[in-house]
């Protein structure tokens, strides 16, 4: 099961999924975070979205007091998103739109390249962005990842000397704006072979550990994204140490079938039940975030190399354009359609407001009320009428 892929700012293998027809241009201010630069504004996308609403006018350059927050009960905020940098604009829009339903928006703007060194992606640190979602009582908490090479995180992980070091350099990150804490989402240490995983396994729980007593003290928040434990799945994360650590633990509960494998859902009901059946019994329910997919893959039928991706709303208009009847796979209560493009057939498995409203049901089984969207602006806006409704 593949990780999420974002677009690359500089070639180097791709490791997220959730890239978009857009990319991201190369060029990249690299900041090493002892000495963090201001960001440049967030990058200007067409769309056809309306404008978002008014927001009021942020705090002076610089300014590290929390914005004012409205009145809105913290009960009736139980969704948390991440905003992709390589679509911004449009992403902070559906932000400001639904910000009564949002607790935290995490914009994906770091990347970690060694123990010492957090990369900005474009836009990152942009301050009009985090005062207009403060300003409306969202928790900005942005997510720092890594495209490291195999073996270089692991051992970051099992060294005490490089792991001290690290939590160092993502604190300076965190005072740099007036964030609400930091989103961990390192990935490339889930494929460590079976001799050494239960070091790094170790060392993450305890690099975690020790992070969040340091962002603590400062009074931020805490929050780790990890992959599904199952079966076959996950066993690098430590989900009871994360856990007690941790404010927040997100699960990534998408890609059961990914852009390299084979045609399918990206998440069924019958994964959601294996994944909360050890998520729960493992990490307090009131830390639980159960992350929800607002895009698809489409498959070309007998030809190698990965899937095309497709945000939930191009693949509607796809299916649309294409004539394909709307369809909810029994099974996997998931929409999928074929159609045939130059002599070649696609298949297209994505998720919509209708399929997640047959896999809620799971979740409330279970407890778990909080859910994080990957990512604004892929979702169509039926969903968030779904996410108020359940």
């Amino acid at each position: 099961m593949a990780r999420r892929h974002t677009p690359a700012p500089r070639p180097r293998r791709t490791v997220r999924a959730g890239r978009t027809s857009r990319w991201v241009p190369k060029a990249l201010a690299v900041l090493a975070v002892l000495a963090l630069l201001p960001a440049p504004a967030a990058a200007r996308t067409a769309s056809s979205d309306p404008a978002p609403p008014s927001v009021p006018a942020p705090r002076p350059s610089g300014s590290s007091q929390p914005a004012p927050s409205p009145s809105v009960p913290e009960k009736t905020r139980t969704v948390s998103a991440w905003l992709p940098y390589w679509d911004q604009e449009n992403a902070y829009r559906s932000a400001l739109a639904h910000a009564a339903q949002l607790r935290t928006v995490s914009p994906f703007w770091y990347e970690t390249r060694s123990a010492g060194e957090v990369a900005g992606f474009p836009g990152a640190g942009d301050r009009t962005i985090i005062d207009g979602l403060r300003a409306r009582g969202v928790q900005v908490v942005p997510t720092v990842m890594e495209q490291l090479p195999p073996g270089a995180l692991a051992a970051v992980m099992t060294s005490p000397e490089q792991r001290a070091a690290h939590i160092d350099t993502l604190l300076t990150v965190v005072r740099s704006r007036a964030y609400d804490g930091l989103d961990i989402d390192y990935e490339s240490i889930a494929p460590t072979p079976e001799a050494t995983y239960p070091a790094v396994r170790d060392g993450f729980a305890d690099f975690v550990t020790g992070l969040c007593a340091r962002l603590h003290a400062v009074d931020k928040q805490c929050v780790v994204t990890v992959s599904p434990k199952t079966r076959s799945t996950g066993r690098i994360w430590d989900y009871k140490r994360l856990g007690a650590a941790a404010d927040r633990l997100r699960v990534m509960a998408y890609n059961l079938h990914d852009a390299g494998g084979t045609p399918g859902p990206l998440s069924t009901p019958q994964w959601y039940d294996e994944i909360l059946t050890r998520a729960t019994a493992e990490v307090p329910l009131e830390k639980l975030e159960m992350g929800l997919p607002a895009y698809g893959w489409d498959w070309t039928r007998g030809r190698a190399g990965r899937a095309g991706h497709v945000t939930s709303r191009q693949a509607e208009a796809l299916r649309r354009e294409v004539g394909a009847a709307y369809t909810l796979d029994p099974e996997s209560r998931t929409p999928h359609f074929t159609y045939t493009k130059d002599g070649e057939q696609h298949d297209v498995w994505y998720q919509d407001a209708r399929g997640v409203a047959e896999h809620l049901p799971v979740l409330h089984r279970y407890g778990v009320r909080d859910t994080v969207l990957w990512a604004l602006g892929f979702e169509e806006p039926a969903l968030w009428r779904t996410l108020e409704e359940s």
